[in-house]
């Protein structure tokens, strides 16, 4: 819990980042996206003799052997998620500002989460959970016909449901594979991942434009791609695969809403984006909801757990 903690924080400042990007240079989405994995995977193959001199001073602990096939179709999966998740995402926050983008993007990707992990996992939904998906669905219709049109764009808030569909699927994907210990190890996984993105991206930036054209400060703006590589890409994604493998889907959501609120603090306080009263109670409608989910995620924990000792003590 406290890996998905820290990586939803990375995570939220990675859309002020690029609303950054975008007021300093011409760089488009998919191109900051390309950048990003590729700096991700730098980053993380820097890492590796460290890692190994690590892993050589600990027991190692024996592991259930994941199938070549599965393996190789989860990689794929989980980088193809992880580029719907992250282009659609960072073409919402241009399209339809910071604030807005990331609060759809995260709000609806516990709605998705939770349904999905009804229906193929078999986690139960409850009347709390069905009260959250119909009081998130309010926020977005909220969100959508009361911004005035002036900051809330239906084709940006058409990219953040994009994104919140690749960001539950990898979300399901990793709790479904980690529930038999086949979720991989978290390193691996996302240096493939960042690699499987990079190729299926580079046509595309390369027809959108590789490199910034124009930029008002070049140094400043490689220092926000560095940084874009770091903190929200190499550590976050890391850490967020990590704990996802290990922790309830609908549980992992809920944590990951630190990201939309520090990214719609971070929009307000220091890019001047502004909220209208509409916003805001789209915003609070779609916080409530997953707060709902949480309340519901904990009183299913706490039923598995008696049962759980009534069983035993039987």
């Amino acid at each position: 819990m406290l890996y998905l903690a820290v990586a939803g924080i990375a995570w939220g400042t990675a859309g002020a980042a690029a609303a950054l990007l975008y007021r300093a240079s011409d760089l488009g989405p998919v191109a900051l996206s390309f950048w990003r994995y590729v700096g991700g995977i730098a980053l993380l193959l820097a890492f590796l003799p460290l890692r190994a001199a690590r892993r050589g001073r600990t027991v190692p602990v024996p592991a259930l052997r994941e199938p070549r096939r599965r393996r190789v179709a989860r990689t794929v999966a989980t980088g193809l998620g992880l580029t719907l998740f992250q282009t659609a995402y960072f073409a919402a926050v241009q399209t339809t500002g910071l604030a807005v983008g990331t609060v759809v993007t995260l709000g609806a990707g516990p709605v998705l989460i939770a349904l999905g992990a009804r229906l193929t996992m078999g986690e139960r939904l409850g009347r709390g959970g069905l009260a959250a998906v119909l009081g998130a669905l309010a926020g977005l219709v909220v969100l959508c016909l009361g911004g005035g049109g002036a900051t809330v764009r239906p084709l940006g808030v058409g990219l953040a449901l994009l994104s919140a569909s690749g960001y539950a699927a990898i979300t399901l994907l990793t709790r479904w594979m980690g529930r038999d210990g086949g979720g991989g190890d978290p390193y691996t996984t996302t240096t493939w991942a960042f690699g499987i993105g990079a190729v299926c991206l580079l046509p595309l930036a390369l027809a959108e434009g590789l490199l910034p054209r124009a930029a008002v400060d070049p140094l400043w703006v490689l220092t926000l791609l560095a940084y874009t590589a770091a903190v929200p890409t190499a550590l976050a994604y890391a850490l967020y695969f990590a704990g996802a493998a290990v922790v309830r889907a609908a549980t992992a959501s809920v944590i990951m809403l630190i990201e939309p609120v520090s990214a719609a603090v971070i929009a307000v306080v220091l890019l001047g984006e502004r909220l209208t009263t509409a916003m805001l109670l789209g915003t609070a409608l779609l916080l409530a909801a997953v707060t709902g989910l949480a309340v519901a995620e904990a009183r299913s924990s706490a039923g598995e757990r008696r049962t759980s000792r009534a069983v035993a003590g039987a």
